[in-house]
């Protein structure tokens, strides 16, 4: 995870608490139409804010992210630090202040510890939606959870002045993050990756928002990242509403139409 983190300062975070650096592809950020005074209030559906965790960044939920648009929900997808929970959780707290309405809020894999966070500070998130997510217990780190998996993740640190970054080999990413995305795709990915700040996976969970907000699960059964049977166990803790796919972890790009369809099943239960 190299952190190169494009934040949007609408809303100031504190002087210091991330380093900015430049993301690697634009946020791919969609709205059914610009947010005035009543337009939350005008659409029928929650808006659904998409959530990339490391190793990606937003424009992974592009076709997912038609889809939504496609069937008539306001979308978000939105650039996600990557420079620990911490600091990740209070820009993604800071972002849902700016919404009005309803909210499913999704996150894939690292995403899944932030919105498991953020949701807890804001009343509007009516659903969770985890995509091969992580879904940390009070306490429990993105890090101590990754251990139970069993699969060699190649990964690359780099130091960065503020601390460590770590990434994927380009040269194995295909095995470990897409393996069923084509080759030049998964070059591609490979090549555009953002690291995140090793702060990722060692700052404590310390929400459980899944207590009190309907949650739903996407699990990858081949998925080489997080192990299936990993997420089927915090999926089952967090009593999530669950489904199961043959995909591997980059699922949002491989099977966009089984992402959006889990997305919408949870959007219409907030009605």
């Amino acid at each position: 995870m190299r952190i190169r983190v494009r934040v949007a300062r609408r809303v100031a975070l504190a002087a210091g608490a991330l380093t900015l650096l430049g993301a690697t592809t634009a946020p791919a950020m969609a709205t059914a139409t610009d947010k005035g005074p009543s337009s939350a209030h005008a659409s029928a559906k929650p808006t659904v804010v998409l959530v990339h965790g490391a190793w990606t960044d937003s424009s992974s939920w592009s076709s997912v992210l038609e889809r939504l648009r496609a069937d008539g929900y306001p979308v978000r997808a939105i650039a996600n630090p990557l420079q620990g929970l911490t600091g990740d959780t209070a820009y993604v707290s800071s972002y849902l202040s700016t919404i009005e309405g309803p909210v499913v809020l999704v996150g894939h894999s690292y995403g899944g510890a932030v919105i498991t966070n953020s949701a807890a500070s804001d009343p509007n998130v009516k659903a969770l939606v985890y995509i091969a997510g992580f879904i940390p217990a009070k306490g429990e780190t993105v890090g101590a959870l990754a251990s139970q998996s069993t699969s060699d993740l190649h990964l690359e640190y780099t130091a960065v002045p503020d601390g460590t970054d770590v990434s994927i080999d380009p040269d194995y990413f295909r095995d470990v993050f897409a393996g069923d995305v084509n080759k030049t795709t998964a070059a591609d990915l490979a090549a555009t990756q953002r690291p995140a700040n090793a702060k990722a996976v060692m700052d404590p969970s310390v929400q459980e928002a899944f207590r009190t907000i309907p949650s739903w699960s996407l699990i990858t059964r081949q998925d080489h990242a997080i192990a299936p049977d990993l997420q089927r166990s915090m999926s089952q803790r967090a009593g999530a509403h669950t489904e199961e796919v043959d995909a591997s972890h980059a699922v949002m790009i491989s099977r966009p139409a089984t992402v959006t369809h889990i997305i919408e099943d949870a959007a219409r239960s907030t009605r």
